[in-house]
Formats: C-alpha cells, structure tokens, sequence
C-alpha cells in the first residue's frame, strides 16, 4: 500500500514485451476501476510540439528530428537513436531526456487520480519495466507481466501488422525477453489462455488490490 497525496493506494506495475497482450490487460484493468497511467502515451505527449522534451531533443539529436509542425518525427528521431552505425551511447541520451520527464508527467498523473480522496488502485503500464527498474522513482505494491511466446507474438506481428517474419522477430528481440521482465514479477498473466479465462483472473487481481488493507 502506497501513500500517494495523503491517500492509501495500491500502485501496480504492468508490463509485457510487444504483441503479448499488455494493452488488452491494461484495457480490462481499466474496465475494472482501476487508474491506468500508460507510459508510451506519456511518452508521445513529450513528442508534440512545445513540450518541454523538444529542445533537449534537437539539441541532442539535431533539428532534423522535428517535422512539419515542430513536434518529433518519431521515424527520424529512431534512426539517429537505433540506426547502423549509431553509438550505443545515443540510447542512454534519449533515455536521459525522456525518462525524468516520463516519471514526472506519470507523478502529476497520479496526484490528479488521487485528488478525490478515495482508495485508488493506480496501474503504470511501463513496456520496458525490465530496462528501468533499478531507477525508477516508484515503489510497487505488485509488479504484474503478461507473458506470451516469442513465435506467438511474432505470428501476431505479422497477422496484424503486415510485418514479414524477419521484421517481427527484430521488434519482438529489440525489447528484450520475458526472463529480463520477469526477474522482477511477483504476478504472471498468462496471454495464451482464452480471453474470458485471462479476464477473469485480471478481475480477481484488481478486485484483490481495490480489497487490500
């Protein structure tokens, strides 16, 4: 249980690598009264136009980052960060920048949510969890991954994504592996079952943290 703004809350972290199904849960999650806060959204708010991440992005990265009208290209700004013959240095720099910024906005987030006075089960939907547990300023109340095979979630790239096979494999690959997500998971989803049989225990999960003391 946290104390967030003087209210008891549980915060929750949900995690899974691309395709295993995150959204669906985070969606249910949702559905059953809990406060999702989803980083990837936070993180394309920071790529609009006139955020605050924009001049330390072109400063980094240089103007050509920015399109038409003066928000990120995210296409132009993946190739100076993971393109052939980038450093690896340019991801720890986008990192950098984003990061804090992430953690602030998902900060202000949580303090709106809380602003009622009412117990709230918070959930940070965080795709790469793996990569930035050691330093993420949240403390979790339960760390949740949904889990689904590598060549599962590469049919379902190229199903509905139009991906080749190849291309599916280097995205899967790109965000690591289940056992760097589950290294810190103290509860599995299982993305394979049937859909209403994985409803039904995210439901008891969140009515389980709404109910604790």
């Amino acid at each position: 249980m946290q104390g967030i703004g003087g209210v008891s809350c549980m915060r929750i972290a949900l995690t899974g690598g691309i395709a295993a199904g995150k959204s669906t849960v985070a969606a249910r999650m949702a559905q059953d009264g809990a406060d999702v806060i989803d980083y990837d959204f936070l993180a394309h708010i920071l790529q609009e136009p006139c955020s605050p991440a924009i001049n330390p992005l072109v400063g980094a990265f240089g103007p050509g980052i920015l399109d038409e009208r003066g928000g990120v290209d995210r296409r132009a700004l993946a190739e100076r960060v993971f393109g052939e013959g980038v450093p690896q240095s340019a991801v720890a720099t986008l990192n950098g920048i984003m990061h804090p910024q992430i953690y602030e906005l998902a900060r202000n987030r949580e303090r709106r949510i809380v602003g009622d006075g009412r117990k709230h089960v918070i959930v940070h939907d965080i795709p790469l969890l793996g990569e930035v547990m050691e330093s993420i300023p949240f403390a979790f109340d339960a760390v949740a991954c949904v889990v689904v095979p590598e060549d599962v979630r590469v049919r379902r790239l190229v199903d509905t994504r139009g991906m080749s096979v190849e291309e599916a494999r280097v995205r899967v690959r790109e965000q690591g592996d289940d056992a760097s997500r589950l290294r810190y998971a103290n509860v599995v989803i299982d993305a394979t079952q049937p859909l209403e049989q994985m409803f039904d225990y995210v439901d008891t999960l969140v009515e389980e943290w709404f109910d604790e003391e």
